[in-house]
């Protein structure tokens, strides 16, 4: 399978899960090549980006499991340029 580019947007509405995400993040560093955080103090809510370059396999199964942690939210914006 080929690799895509994707920016997966989370929204992270527990500081309790931001430990488990970050262990889940780094399960996936090799395929990471980007993350931008934003902590939104006044809302009590942590704003993330991260950018891969990995098969679309990869890049669903860690949006679904971001997703499945208490009080995130995970979505994935696929590129429309293929790996050559």
């Amino acid at each position: 399978m080929e690799n895509r580019v994707a920016l997966i947007g989370i929204v992270v509405d527990r500081e309790e899960s931001v430990e488990a995400l970050n262990r889940l993040l780094h399960e996936y560093k090799d395929h990471i090549f980007g993350r931008m955080g934003i902590p939104h103090r006044e809302r009590g809510v942590n704003l993330i980006s991260i950018v891969m370059d990995a098969p679309s396999d990869t890049i669903s199964a860690v949006t679904g499991k971001i997703g499945m942690l208490p009080g995130v939210t995970a979505k994935a914006l696929y590129s429309k340029v293929e790996a050559k």
